[in-house]
């Protein structure tokens, strides 16, 4: 009777086992068939809430024109042009309209999302024709272009004067991205580089389905307006090699999102100064704020926190001053 009992047993577990393994190859077969067809279709892996932080773009209608200020290169370039004329009014003349004009322009912006920064290691080639292995930083981030781009147009008001409104345009982009880093407590700043040994294995840990393009690669990739939910968007990966392991309060700055910018001339300028002179351009940038609570014997991923320091209220002013902001955020947009 025990015999039989025992033989019953035996069997139940060597169906249950034989049913699991089935189960194990039948979801297995369906996690393999899922990423078949999530790499078909260009779907990118499914991410939990809250691990892609999205920043929508800031386009303003201020940004459609610039402040009224006179055109050095008329102003000073061509003095001859100030003479008082003998048949028409002096405000009339080239000159005198050149001391205040108002420059207009379509500004466009695109949508930004980002994974944590992680890092990884990687053996980067060296001039000497060896393999070094270093701790890559890196960011994976996803653009879309979300359309209704701002565009000046010209209205006439209730006395013929030329006013301008603000409408919504769409069109298709690229984008050309300038990602650098830079350490608020020791003043430097890196630009990140393009580390092709790096980029295959980023892909292969971050999702496989999905291309990542290095920033050189996602410039050749046109970015049509949002096609709705099966709009998945271009993704891409910043790398940067070589970073200080002591640094704890930094920021990434995310340039080429948006045309937008601001101007100052000098006014010292003089005709003939080299191209480039005599007008500084600040351009509108996305300003991303971490803080890295770890040691420089042990780097890990798992320190890089986004957002500011996580203190007392009495002791907020200390790291406002730190990342050189009035506001506590944890991102914001900057003229650089």
């Amino acid at each position: 009777m025990l015999q039989t009992i025992a033989s019953l047993c035996r069997r139940t577990l060597f169906f249950a086992a034989g049913a699991a393994a089935l189960t194990g190859l039948a979801f297995s077969g369906l996690s393999q068939a899922q990423d078949a067809a999530s790499s078909r279709s260009g779907r990118p892996r499914a991410l939990a809430p809250g691990v892609l932080k999205v920043i929508p773009p800031a386009s303003e209608p201020g940004e459609t024109a610039s402040p009224p200020s006179p055109l050095i290169e008329i102003t000073k370039g061509m003095p001859d042009l100030n003479a008082d004329p003998h048949f028409m009014a002096k405000s009339d003349t080239i000159y005198a309209k050149a001391q205040s004009v108002i420059l207009r322009r379509d500004v466009w912006g695109l949508e930004f999302a980002f994974k944590p920064l992680r890092m990884i290691y990687v053996d980067v080639p060296q001039p000497s024709g060896k393999l070094q292995r270093k701790p890559i930083w890196y960011m994976v981030y996803r653009i879309r272009n979300p359309g209704r781009h701002l565009k000046p147009e010209p209205q006439a008001d209730k006395y013929g004067h030329t006013v301008y409104a603000t409408g919504a345009v769409n069109f298709t982009r690229h984008y050309f991205p300038l990602f650098s880093l830079k350490s608020h407590e020791f003043d430097k700043e890196y630009l990140d580089r393009v580390i092709p040994t790096a980029i295959p294995l980023i892909q292969r840990r971050e999702d496989p389905n999905t291309p990542l393009y290095s920033t050189v690669e996602i410039s050749r990739i046109k970015i049509p307006v949002d096609g709705g939910p099966d709009d998945h968007g271009v993704w891409g990966v910043a790398t940067w090699e070589d970073i200080d392991p002591r640094i704890d309060f930094f920021s990434i700055y995310v340039q080429g999102l948006t045309n937008a910018y601001r101007y100052e001339d000098d006014p010292n300028w003089q005709p003939g100064a080299s191209p480039g002179q005599g007008r500084d351009y600040l351009w509108k940038t996305l300003q991303l704020n971490f803080w890295r609570p770890g040691d420089i014997v042990n780097p890990s991923e798992e320190e890089i926190r986004y957002g500011l320091p996580t203190v007392a209220a009495e002791e907020r002013q200390q790291y406002l001053d730190i990342y050189g902001q009035e506001t506590w955020v944890d991102h914001r947009w900057v003229y650089r």
